[in-house]
């Protein structure tokens, strides 16, 4: 970027100035720390960059332009200039009626995007009138137990008009069907659905341990998912390739894109060992990165991701297609960093997370509700959230010009630090065997539990300020409204599941069920047996138990 005969004076310059201007300065106030490093202490943050800092940058390699390898600066040509991020705001309430009326809520209120959360015992492919659930229905998210519930969630919601993505992943099949069947009854054609199902079991593995089935038939499972959807519904984002509970788990900025990508590689040679071609699903993947606090970081984050992985689908697997290379993400703002002291603190730092998902070019965003580190998020603040974005969207003027921060030399260098960090761990999970083995093994969890520790341990020493935990803390905390759930609504959910049960065709469920259990013990796609039987009300608990009876569940390495 730089002739030497530039670099030089440059050089002469800052050497000048730190003998003439800093050193006086220094000698009189000093700085406030001896070492500064990014939010996660992956990379120090030096006093000053100039373009010596960036030397090895080449603009076309490196960096390029938006809607072109290596798609560094954005995905698209004219990025939020021409069309916003997608505002997604997660909800899911306790029954499928309060959720129906949250997503009727915030589609009023200017939402562009719904985002289902889902209650443990569906996360783990139970029915709410499983033992395994009792006491969890309808606490973490919507219960869905059939067919019905899926109707009475999306009543009044045509599915042509909005984008919904699904958090779950053991049973996203099942749900996925669901979704498929509602479409269909609402006469809308399969390549109009929009949306995106998580379905990212490595991640579970790794981080939160929802998972049911060992990980080669969860692999199955997710190719045979790529299939059908490449086939019957092109335009629905088949998996979201996980980063967010990575890096909520604990993981350093650069651990999180290294894993995640590791995540994704491991997806990739999947579906081209089942026989899929690379071109045929790789457009239909996408991710979801965590926005933590550091705004530099966590836009030099996004950057180098984007750019490895255009480099990962042409390098490593031949991709041909541009949008088999373009790593289009979902970003959610980081539920780990709220807290439940002074929770109108978390205001400011969603707003700040937000910000740096804007700036390092997301396709759609979540910003949580400041009173998410105690409960479901209520109505007031889950608006507050909302207009966190539309204000970035419509007075910022953040979205008016294309990465906006490119040619930064710190938000460069950075970005090059980051990218050259996730590859040579991307390196070590390559010579350990590959993602499935760097996860069953347990390494990549000690990895990032050794991270954890190390930044609990500053938490507690005072060395990391936490505003409001472990400084300027206030002697009483004021009263906060938060959203509770009722315990008769599991009582409730039964009773609707045992209606359902009494009112379907038995006949045609046991009919449906098995032939799932056909499919999954011989090589044929479970997508289209799974849809029948959603259609004729099979639960997701009698889903997912024929799935355990074939495949087993999956038990850790000791």
């Amino acid at each position: 970027m730089f002739d030497p005969d530039d670099l030089a004076r440059i050089r002469e310059a800052k050497r000048e100035w730190e003998e003439e201007t800093l050193a006086s300065t220094l000698d009189q106030f000093g700085e406030r720390k001896e070492r500064f490093t990014t939010d996660t202490g992956g990379q120090a943050v030096e006093r000053l960059y100039t373009p010596e800092d960036v030397t090895d940058l080449d603009y076309t390699e490196d960096l390029g332009f938006p809607g072109e390898d290596p798609y560094t600066r954005g995905v698209y040509p004219t990025m939020h200039r021409g069309r916003l991020w997608t505002m997604r705001q997660y909800a899911g309430m306790g029954t499928a009626r309060e959720t129906n009326e949250r997503f009727r809520y915030l589609i009023d209120q200017g939402s562009s995007g719904l985002s289902m959360a889902f209650d443990l015992p569906t996360q783990k492919g139970y029915d709410s009138d499983a033992s395994m659930a009792a006491g969890e229905v309808g606490k973490a998210g919507v219960a869905i137990d059939s067919l019905r519930d899926m109707e009475v969630v999306f009543n009044g919601i045509p599915l042509d008009e909005v984008s919904t993505s699904m958090t779950i992943n053991a049973p996203a099949a099942v749900l996925l069907a669901m979704y498929v069947a509602i479409g269909d009854r609402q006469g809308v054609p399969r390549e109009r659905l929009r949306g995106t199902i998580q379905n990212d079991i490595l991640k579970e593995y790794i981080a939160r341990n929802l998972y049911i089935y060992p990980p080669e038939p969860s692999m199955r499972l997710i190719t045979d998912v790529f299939e059908f959807c490449a086939a019957e519904v092109p335009n629905f984002n088949t998996i979201s390739i996980s980063g967010y509970h990575i890096r909520e788990a604990g993981s350093t900025a650069a651990q999180e894109v290294a894993f995640t990508l590791g995540d994704g590689i491991e997806y990739v040679e999947a579906a081209l060992d089942a026989g899929l071609d690379v071109d045929e699903f790789a457009p239909q993947l996408s991710f979801f990165f965590n926005a933590h606090n550091n705004v530099f970081e966590e836009v030099a984050k996004f950057r180098a991701a984007r750019r490895m992985w255009a480099k990962i689908m042409e390098e490593r697997f031949g991709a041909e297609s541009e949008k088999s290379k373009q790593l289009k993400f979902h970003a959610q703002t980081g539920g780990s960093t709220l807290t439940a002291q002074q929770v109108e603190n978390n205001v400011v730092r969603v707003a700040y997370q937000a910000l740096a998902a804007v700036l390092g070019g997301a396709q759609s965003l979540h910003t949580n509700g400041k009173d998410e580190a105690l409960s479901l998020p209520t109505e007031q603040s889950v608006r507050t959230a909302l207009r966190t974005q539309q204000i970035l969207a419509h007075e910022s003027g953040v979205a008016d010009t294309i990465d906006p921060l490119g040619g930064s030399y710190y938000v460069e260098s950075l970005t090059d630090d980051i990218e050259a960090e996730a590859t040579e761990i991307l390196g070590e999970v390559d010579d350990r065997g590959g993602m499935l083995e760097a996860v069953e093994s347990g390494w990549v969890k000690r990895q990032i539990q050794d991270v954890a520790f190390e930044r609990q341990r500053e938490i507690e020493s005072g060395e990391r300020v936490v505003v409001g935990v472990n400084e300027y803390q206030v002697d009483e905390e004021p009263r906060v409204e938060i959203e509770e759930v009722d315990e008769e609504d599991e009582k409730r959910q039964r009773e609707r599941l045992r209606e359902v049960k009494d009112e379907r065709d038995d006949e045609a469920v046991e009919a449906s069920l098995a032939a799932i259990r056909e499919a999954a013990e011989g090589e044929a796609n479970l997508v289209p047996p799974i849809v029948d039987a959603v259609k004729a009300y099979a639960t997701v608990g009698e889903i997912s138990d024929v799935l355990r009876e074939v495949f087993g569940e999956y038990r850790p390495r000791q």
